[in-house]
């Protein structure tokens, strides 16, 4: 690998991991580096893993000393992302990316309507919304659908955590994102063991992605916590526009 390349690719995993402790996302600037660098894309997504568990592991922490998790959510989804995020990376080799594609923008579009159309979504903590019933929802949903999702492709995963978790327990963003990154740990856990079993990581380009990876992931998680909800809700938007014109190029001029 040329060193140009490589530059490049600590670059994006410096962003990746700013991107991904404020809101989820930084696979949108990692993968399409290294695709570019010549890996494929299992290859891709397995060095993509190996590098983003150090940055959201720190974030993870980071976020801890500072808020109080909600355990009662984070541990049990956690533990379900494990496994159900092998269980994506497993079938990733089995399963065109292509056919998921278009469900994945349409349910990119249908948050970034929900964050528009819901200005006060996110902004205020609504600890009232946590019902045993909600928690069982956002569980199953956090550790199960969307792990699994990560596991198989993976764009837009902490973005979706985030929003599952304002929406269904009335978390505000900060809490939420805090929360989104334990989960984010397991699923990229989950997802690099297989990944790893299979032989698809590039663990020498992985781990030095990863030191550029917590840098971002440190600096992200500081300031989502020092400027607040608000300032979250504007990074999800650019987010999830970046997304959707990323993934809309790949679904209809790729």
């Amino acid at each position: 690998m040329e060193a140009g390349e490589l530059i490049l690719l600590l670059a994006a995993a410096l962003a990746a991991g700013w991107v991904d402790a404020v809101v989820g996302g930084g696979g949108l600037l990692q993968l399409p580096v290294l695709l570019l660098a010549g890996l494929t894309p299992v290859q891709a997504l397995a060095t993509n893993k190996s590098a983003a568990i150090f940055g959201t592991a720190s974030a993870a922490v980071t976020y801890a000393r500072r808020i109080k998790l909600d355990r009662g959510v984070a541990v049990p989804a956690g533990l379900l992302a494990v496994a159900f995020a092998g269980l994506g990376a497993a079938s990733a080799d089995m399963l065109d990316p292509d056919l998921l594609r278009p469900l994945v923008l349409a349910a990119l579009l249908g948050v970034a309507a929900f964050v528009t159309l819901r200005p006060s979504l996110g902004r205020l903590p609504h600890p009232h919304l946590r019902t045993a019933r909600r928690v069982a929802a956002a569980v199953a949903v956090a550790g199960m659908a969307i792990a699994f999702y990560d596991g198989i492709l993976g764009p837009g995963t902490g973005t979706f955590l985030i929003i599952a978790f304002a929406a269904i327990l009335g978390m505000d963003f900060v809490r939420a994102s805090a929360t989104a990154k334990v989960i984010n740990v397991g699923t990229n856990l989950g997802a690099l063991l297989v990944f790893g079993a299979q032989g698809h990581v590039l663990w020498p380009l992985g781990l030095a992605m990863a030191v550029c990876n917590i840098a971002g992931a440190q600096l992200g998680a500081r300031m989502a916590l020092r400027r607040g909800a608000g300032f979250v809700r504007v990074i999800m938007l650019c987010v999830v526009a970046a997304l959707v014109a990323r993934l809309g190029y790949d679904q209809f001029a790729g």
